[in-house]
C-alpha cells in the first residue's frame, strides 16, 4: 500500500508548492554545467583563454585564473537559465495557483500528500502547442527528492492523463530540458514519444547547447 495520495491543491499548500517547484528546477543546474563542458567549442575556446595569457605574460597562474574566471562565467550562466524560468513561473502560473488552475476550463493542478506533506506536484493545461487543440498540456512535474522512487510521478502522471481522456482529448504534450534525463526516462517508459528537440533562443543557451524536449503521449481511443 502506497504511503502517499494524490488529491486537488488547496491554498494551505501555497508556499510548498512554490518550493517544491524552485528546489525541483535549480537542481538541475549542475548537470546542464556538465554537459556544456563536454561540448568541443566549449573546450576550444578555454584552450584559447589559457594560451593567450600565458603567451602574453607567460605567467601559468594567469592562465589558470583564467580558466577558472570561464569556468565561474558558464556556471553562472547556466545557473541563470534556470533561476530566470523559476522567477518567471512564480511570478505567472504560480502566483495564484488556485485562480490560475482549478478556476478555468481545462486547467487543473494535483499534489501528491505522504504524511501530512506535499511531496509532489502537476498540472495540466489546455496545450498551446501548433495543432494541439485536443491536447493537454503536462506541467509543473516535480516530486521532492526524499520520496523519489516509490512511483509518486508516475501516479501524478496517470492522474492528468486521466484527466485529459475524460475530457476527451487526444493527447498529453510536454516539454523539459535535455538535463532532465530522470523525467525523460519516466515520460519514454509511459509511453511518451520524442517529437522534437530544439536549442532555445537565448544567447547563452544556443552557447551551451541548451534543449528543450517535446513529448507526446497519444491517448488510446476505446474502440468497440
Amino acid at each position: 500500500m502506497s504511503d502517499y495520495h494524490i488529491r486537488l491543491y488547496q491554498d494551505s499548500d501555497y508556499d510548498r508548492v512554490r518550493d517544491l517547484f524552485a528546489k525541483g528546477i535549480l537542481e538541475h543546474t549542475q548537470v546542464a554545467f556538465s554537459h556544456a563542458l563536454t561540448l568541443p567549442h566549449i573546450w576550444i575556446f578555454m584552450t584559447g583563454v589559457f594560451l593567450l595569457p600565458l603567451l602574453a605574460s607567460c605567467s601559468f597562474i594567469i592562465s589558470v585564473l583564467s580558466v577558472f574566471l570561464v569556468l565561474a562565467g558558464l556556471w553562472l550562466g547556466t545557473q541563470y537559465l534556470y533561476i530566470s524560468y523559476v522567477k518567471h513561473a512564480l511570478s505567472d502560473d504560480l502566483l495564484d495557483v488556485k485562480k490560475y488552475y482549478l478556476q478555468r476550463d481545462g486547467y487543473c493542478f494535483w499534489v501528491a500528500e505522504s504524511a501530512g506533506e506535499v511531496v509532489g506536484t502537476v498540472a495540466a493545461t489546455p496545450s498551446f502547442y501548433p495543432g494541439g487543440e485536443r491536447h493537454i498540456e503536462l506541467k509543473r512535474m516535480s516530486v521532492a527528492q526524499s520520496h523519489r522512487g516509490k512511483g509518486i510521478a508516475k501516479a501524478l502522471c496517470r492522474t492528468l492523463i486521466d484527466f485529459a481522456r475524460k475530457r476527451g482529448c487526444e493527447a498529453v504534450i510536454l516539454g523539459t530540458s535535455h538535463s532532465q534525463r530522470a523525467a525523460q526516462i519516466l515520460y519514454e517508459a509511459m509511453g511518451f514519444r520524442l517529437q522534437s528537440s530544439e536549442v532555445i533562443e537565448h544567447i547563452f543557451g544556443k552557447a551551451v547547447n541548451f534543449k528543450v524536449l517535446t513529448y507526446r503521449y497519444d491517448i488510446p481511443t476505446n474502440k468497440l
